[in-house]
């Protein structure tokens, strides 16, 4: 495991791309996040299609002006769009007092702000600078998910450790995640991350033995990727979308055999988190709207601590800087 650990850190390491670092005040940022919530509603609330009467027809146009006669049509639409901005602003407020009780139980300081509602139409995903291959048309490999909101996404790889409290803990404080999962490890209890799919968590392909891809064959590649597709679609019903490779590192033979079974992106990472500190990708230390945050399924044997207590330091991370865990497949 501790080879792992070393292989891992190792891709870690790549060419940063610099960005200025955030300015605003903690305040401020959550502040912008409820902020952005609340226009989505109100987005969501005002979107709705043009007024009827009861047959299902426009009303007719006033002559005189051309505009429609029932202005108490419209009178009532507005009201009616009004009332479910007010429903969801109370649901926000709801998750939000639960969310608190929850942080509260599991010792953290500050309550996880809540994600602006999903993007009706998902950002154009395209390989980030400086990770191309020769390959065209082969699918995106990316660190950030382009987004202007005050956003990140939670990702965790391989399935050694199976915490049972890590999945009580995540479900009470309704934070999302994806898993990346390698077969050789998550075969141990193929129930415990069905547990996790039920409460809505979407399982991913990690390969099937967590191999240094671009030391292997094409056929050899294709066979790690695509019989882990065959049995994550055994055991949870799907072939998934999203592949990240071990260590982070592939060839354009990997992007080629992922293409071949299904894969549509390559999601790697910005940030990874462990229960005494963050490491970081970027020069300037720092999270970005849109950035992807690794971590693994470990322990006390391989950790200085337990999974919830990395999810501790993820969410104090994320929460100082202002930003909310958003679900990653809404974006991608």
């Amino acid at each position: 495991m501790q080879q792992v650990r070393q292989k891992e850190e190792n891709g870690m390491k790549g060419t940063g791309v610099r960005r200025p670092a955030a300015g605003r005040t903690r305040t401020a940022r959550a502040g912008l996040a409820l902020a952005a919530v609340l226009a989505g509603g109100l987005a969501a609330a005002c979107s709705g299609p043009a007024a009827t009467d009861a047959a299902g027809k426009r009303p007719a146009a006033d002559p005189a002006h051309g505009r429609p006669a029932a202005a108490a049509g419209a009178r009532a639409e507005d009201r009616g769009g009004a009332g479910a901005l007010a429903a969801y602003v109370e649901k926000v407020r709801k998750a939000q007092a639960a969310r608190a009780v929850a942080a509260k139980k599991w010792g953290l300081a500050k309550t996880p702000l809540p994600a602006p509602p999903p993007p009706k139409v998902k950002p154009k995903i395209t390989t980030r600078k400086g990770f191309e291959t020769d390959g065209e048309g082969l699918p995106p490999v990316f660190t950030t998910v382009p987004t202007k909101e005050k956003i990140v996404f939670l990702t965790i790889d391989d399935g050694a450790e199976k915490d049972p409290e890590l999945l009580r803990m995540m479900s009470e404080l309704r934070i999302p995640y994806s898993a990346f999962l390698s077969d050789y490890l998550v075969k141990e209890d193929y129930g415990y991350f069905r547990k996790m799919q039920d409460a809505g968590v979407a399982l991913h392909n990690h390969t099937l033995n967590h191999r240094y891809m671009p030391g292997l064959s094409y056929a050899q590649q294709k066979r790690e990727i695509c019989d882990q597709q065959a049995t994550l679609e055994k055991h949870y019903g799907k072939r998934p979308p999203l592949f990240r490779p071990p260590y982070g590192n592939y060839n354009e033979n990997t992007l080629r055999a992922a293409q071949s079974c299904g894969v549509k992106a390559v999601p790697l990472w910005a940030a990874e988190a462990f229960p005494d500190r963050m490491e970081w990708r970027e020069w300037d230390r720092d999270l970005h709207p849109g950035d992807i945050i690794l971590t693994h399924f470990r322990g006390k044997e391989d950790w200085k601590g337990t999974m919830p207590d990395m999810i501790r330091r993820v969410m104090k991370t994320v929460t100082d800087k202002g930003y909310a865990v958003a679900r990653l497949e809404d974006y991608v």
